[in-house]
């Protein structure tokens, strides 16, 4: 039996996340305002996963995160969804320790061998990081969902925030952009094999390098470019540091493909929710066309790392990258003194 899977989305990957502005409303009313002194990372900063203190020499990181299917092949959705979730533990500087699955499916609608497919492509990815998938919570609802509940640990002294950029910090981002595009153009029927390669390779593509980059300590803060889309995460960073970032467009790493087909137009609804958001923070130096402006706030599923450094350890940090395999990684801007605004030239 041939199943389509994005045909029970309404908004694959972290493109089914809640936009900015809505969350901020929701959230506004948490009554936890205050946290134990050992929570050394909660919501304060809309950081990547949550950090308490075990002892002096090491510290618990946990983050969750599922969403609705991005492709169609079953595997390839619990690979990337798999990756995505474990992104958030290597972004605060952290090794995975092991997972949770999270599991939500029509089962009147998906044959078993479908669902079995899904957790297949998890526990895959999971192997490759060297984890166990220890146990986990499934549903049966109307959209098929899946995601994990990582777990990881870091010295506290090695955690990187999203909230410790300083002026005149490098910022280099770790995969190109152009997920969003690619999955909307998948969803279109207009995605060639090569396009689909090209998203697999990085969606599914470990952020192992943040492990290493949280011992430099010419890095700053880091985080990785999922959802709210490259603008959206950099304002983070400027909101968390309490600086601006200036950026030049020409100097983002973009998916070829993904270019090509947000300059014929396809565009995700998340994009666009993200922008409206928080757009009226983004500084458009250079009259950009649509398409490049689409690519800022274009959500990204199992996105790159972005890195805040010193500019004397640009090169280390590069280095980093490609020795792990992220040949595309590059330098994109820069933090500087100011309120928090992201400021695109082209």
């Amino acid at each position: 039996m041939s199943v389509r899977l994005t045909q029970f989305s309404h908004g694959g990957g972290c493109g089914c996340k809640i936009a900015p502005a809505v969350l901020a409303q929701l959230l506004a009313a948490s009554p936890f305002k205050t946290f134990p002194a050992d929570l050394l990372v909660g919501t304060e900063t809309s950081d990547d996963a949550a950090v308490y203190r075990l002892n002096p020499q090491q510290a618990i990181v946990a983050t969750t995160d599922f969403f609705t299917p991005i492709v169609d092949n079953p595997r390839d959705f619990g690979r990337i969804a798999a990756a995505n979730a474990l992104s958030d533990v290597y972004a605060m500087g952290a090794r995975p320790l092991f997972a949770l699955a999270l599991v939500g499916m029509p089962l009147d609608k998906l044959p078993a061998e479908v669902i079995r497919e899904i957790l297949a492509g998890g526990e895959e990815v999971c192997a490759a990081a060297g984890i166990p998938i220890a146990g986990g919570h499934s549903i049966d609802v109307l959209e098929p969902i899946y995601g994990l509940v990582g777990i990881g640990l870091v010295h506290p002294d090695h955690i990187k925030r999203n909230s410790g950029a300083q002026a005149g910090d490098i910022l280099i981002l770790g995969k190109p952009l152009g997920i969003g595009i690619l999955s909307a153009a998948l969803k279109k029927e207009v995605l060639s094999p090569a396009g689909y390669a090209e998203m697999l390779r990085w969606t599914t593509q470990l952020n192992t390098p943040g492990q290493a980059l949280a011992k430099m300590d010419g890095v700053h803060a880091m985080t990785d470019v999922t959802g709210f889309g490259l603008a959206g995460h950099l304002l983070e960073i400027c909101k968390g540091s309490k600086l601006a970032a200036n950026i030049n467009f020409s100097q983002i790493p973009l998916i070829d493909d993904a270019a090509r087909h947000a300059q014929q137009g396809i565009v995700t609804g998340a994009s666009v929710r993200n922008w409206a958001g928080y757009g009226e923070h983004i500084d458009l130096v250079s009259t950009l066309p649509p398409w490049q402006q689409n690519m800022l706030s274009d959500p990204q599923t199992s996105g790159g790392l972005l890195i805040a450094c010193a500019p004397s350890s640009a090169n280390k940090v590069l280095s980093q990258f490609e020795q792990e395999g992220f040949e595309y990684a590059a330098i994109i801007g820069k933090m500087r003194s100011g309120l928090p605004t992201v400021a695109v030239d082209a």
